[in-house]
């Protein structure tokens, strides 16, 4: 469910500007089905054309455990309660989702939109929205605007993608870049926008593209923007990247899981 081609064509870049780094993108599949099962795996990803080196296959145990093991940056799957096994582990994951309908992507650029909120960030703001309001998060984000938002579960893979990307950058390829990042958020830029750039510069991190929606749907920008993949903590936001073509990662963090449960 994730378009592997501008991954690899990510790669194929950076092996030809640093040929003996292997700083790139390394695709690990986890399964918990049993080994018996490999041949028929390798054979699909062989029909496909996909360049995957690596499997954990656990035979019925949960694959989770070995993330550590594989220096995982991101771990996603369809199956929400390892992502969250993952999550309290402390790593990086998302349980997948597949758009409602087939949207055309970039092959020669890898771009991934954030939500911002309990994703790059932690969800201290939306425990101010969930608690006490809009009228007292926007007090409470003007009155810590130079105070530097704790960081969220997938801070740690927007770095590794900066990374990558001043690699491209020290070659003089800034404007051919193929990895693309964006920050699309329901923050307002007026009034709570400062904090969040303000973060990312305190931190050393750059965001190719900042929309600041306050409030209106993602979908529709989503459309324009069309990221390989889409994080947000919100099932109502993932629900409307979906409707619209856009493949959407649901990231089980903060307070907002607390409310959707209950």
């Amino acid at each position: 469910i994730f378009d592997l081609q501008a991954l690899e064509h990510v790669n194929a870049r950076l092996l030809e500007l640093y040929p003996d780094d292997e700083e790139r993108f390394d695709i690990v599949l986890m399964t918990n089905n049993h080994a018996q099962v490999g041949v028929r795996l390798i054979n699909s990803i062989n029909h496909y054309g996909l360049t995957i080196e690596r499997f954990c296959m656990t035979g019925g145990e949960s694959p989770i455990g070995y993330l550590t093991a594989y220096l995982t940056n991101l771990y996603l799957s369809a199956d929400s309660e390892k992502v969250q096994e993952a999550i309290e582990a402390g790593i990086a994951s998302a349980t997948m989702f597949t758009a409602n309908k087939d949207v055309a992507y970039s092959d020669t650029q890898l771009r991934v939109a954030f939500d911002g909120d309990a994703v790059i960030f932690s969800d201290e703001s939306e425990q101010i929205v969930k608690e006490h309001g809009l009228d007292r998060f926007f007090e409470h984000e003007q009155l810590n605007e130079n105070k530097p938002l704790a960081q969220g579960p997938l801070k740690g893979f927007l770095e590794d993608l900066g990374k990558l990307q001043k690699k491209f950058y020290a070659k003089n390829e800034r404007l051919n870049c193929p990895i693309r990042t964006y920050l699309v958020t329901a923050r307002s830029a007026a009034s709570s926008g400062a904090r969040v750039l303000k973060t990312l510069r305190s931190w050393g991190l750059e965001i190719d593209e900042a929309l600041f929606l306050a409030g209106a749907p993602k979908g529709p920008i989503l459309v324009k923007i069309r990221p390989h993949i889409f994080f947000d903590d919100q099932m109502f936001h993932i629900e409307g990247a979906q409707k619209l073509g856009t493949i959407a990662a649901h990231v089980p963090y903060g307070v907002a899981q607390k409310y959707r449960k209950s």
